[in-house]
């Protein structure tokens, strides 16, 4: 780290000037399919995935500030668009013109695309974007907006059409090549890592939608700092098991960093994920290259190609009375104030969970109340002692005849339970 920004994030990695974190970075085209040519114009895919000691931290970015939608709905449309006929199986200019000349949401993200920046020369040669707004929060609870930027340390070079197009004759791997002999001589890419930041309140009154994907935020109102260089100083062992099986997802956060309320970042919060469980499978976190390099906490048990011990005996489901990992109040973030309060959904706020169950009980007739009963009864016996006292309590409370009724079904006393109900 180059830059304190202590006072915007509770991160630690972020916590002091001259802090290290190993990462690891996949560069890619977005229309082409493996094996097209390198220098092909297209937006780069610039993801990030940092191994901190709260956990990794993952930033799915592009060379570009902005993107061609805002609408997660349209996102599959515009990259059908960008794909093949489904007639012919070839890439389709009108396919693509088409759907922008629908659709003038594109036209920021076009306009770069078809500039000189649409091709690098390489791709230590081009700069990388979150594009997406995303947050900082420090322990006092307050937030930031803010957007990322990593401006290569080796100066913005591109292509021509002419020249791309000869390289494409020549060299079909051309950016990878240049990236994997540029490591393995010691000249390491490098990029200033940079962060606009807008305080929360900014956001409900800023000109520009703060969370619009199409827009960026002009320097002179929010001008970046410095806040790290990133380095890439090792090739890869195994480009499959280290590159093809990486797996980035935008909901991989640690605490002091967060989403925004940008509509196509939060469906990326779910998709990723998702899309990494059909491509690579579900245990895909545990790969070496996707596993945090701290301890992890987490429920995920069992599936296909389970290579690892499974996390043993400890239970995985919460809330639970045995030790099993929970989670920590202390990083949770601070709900989000803009065009309204929006927080995580807690299912225990505002509800009253006890009338209903009370109101079905006293609709039987003492045949089916005795039969509930020893029902409940028989699934609790063997049960630990706390748990039956814990569950009597809630029987109780939907009415006191029905607590009482399962508690002498079990030969408990329900003045032990009477005590121990809020």
């Amino acid at each position: 780290m180059t830059g304190d920004i202590s006072r915007y994030t509770r991160a630690r990695l972020f916590s002091k000037v001259g802090n290290t974190c190993e990462m690891f970075g996949r560069f890619s085209t977005v229309a082409g399919e493996m094996g097209t040519a390198d220098t092909a114009r297209d937006p780069r895919g610039f993801a990030l995935k940092f191994y901190t000691e709260e956990g990794n931290w993952d930033l799915v970015g592009n060379n570009t500030p902005v993107f061609f939608v805002r609408d997660p709905l349209k996102f599959s449309d515009f990259i059908h668009s960008q794909k093949r006929d489904p007639a012919t199986g070839l890439r389709d200019n009108t396919m693509q013109w088409d759907f922008w000349s629908l659709s003038p949401e594109p036209l920021h993200q076009v306009t770069t695309l078809f500039s000189d920046r649409g091709i690098p020369a390489t791709l230590r040669n081009m700069n990388g974007y979150s594009s997406h707004t995303y947050s900082l929060w420090n322990n006092a609870g307050e937030r930031y907006w803010v957007k990322w930027h990593f401006k290569t340390m080796h100066g913005i070079k591109t292509l021509t059409n002419e020249e791309a197009a000869k390289i494409a004759g020549e060299d079909l791997d051309y950016h990878r090549r240049d990236l994997h002999a540029a490591i393995g001589h010691g000249d390491f890419p490098k990029w200033k890592v940079q962060l606009q930041i807008m305080p929360e309140k900014d956001a409900e009154t800023y000109r520009i939608h703060p969370f619009d994907l199409t827009k960026v935020w002009p320097h002179r109102d929010y001008p970046p700092i410095d806040v790290a260089i990133m380095e890439l100083n090792r090739n890869p062992q195994n480009y499959f098991s280290e590159v093809e099986q990486a797996a980035f997802e935008p909901g991989n956060m640690p605490p002091g960093m967060s989403a925004s309320p940008d509509k196509m970042l939060q469906a990326r919060l779910l998709s990723y994920p998702d899309a990494h469980r059909y491509r690579i499978g579900i245990n895909y976190a545990a790969l070496p290259v996707n596993k945090p390099h701290c301890p992890v906490n987490t429920y995920h048990r069992d599936g296909q190609t389970r290579f690892d011990g499974n996390s043993g005996g400890t239970v995985n489901y919460q809330p639970n009375s045995f030790d099993g990992p929970l989670d920590d109040p202390r990083v949770k973030e601070p709900p989000l104030k803009i065009n309204g309060d929006a927080d995580r959904y807690n299912h225990r706020d505002g509800n009253e969970d006890y009338s209903q169950a009370g109101d079905l009980y006293r609709l039987m007739d003492a045949d089916q109340q005795s039969q509930l009963v020893g029902n409940l009864a028989g699934a609790l016996k063997t049960v630990p002692r706390f748990i039956q006292l814990r569950q009597i309590g809630h029987f109780y409370k939907a009415d006191p005849r029905y607590g009482s009724q399962v508690a002498a079904r079990l030969g408990i006393k329900i003045d032990e339970v009477i005590g121990k109900v809020a």
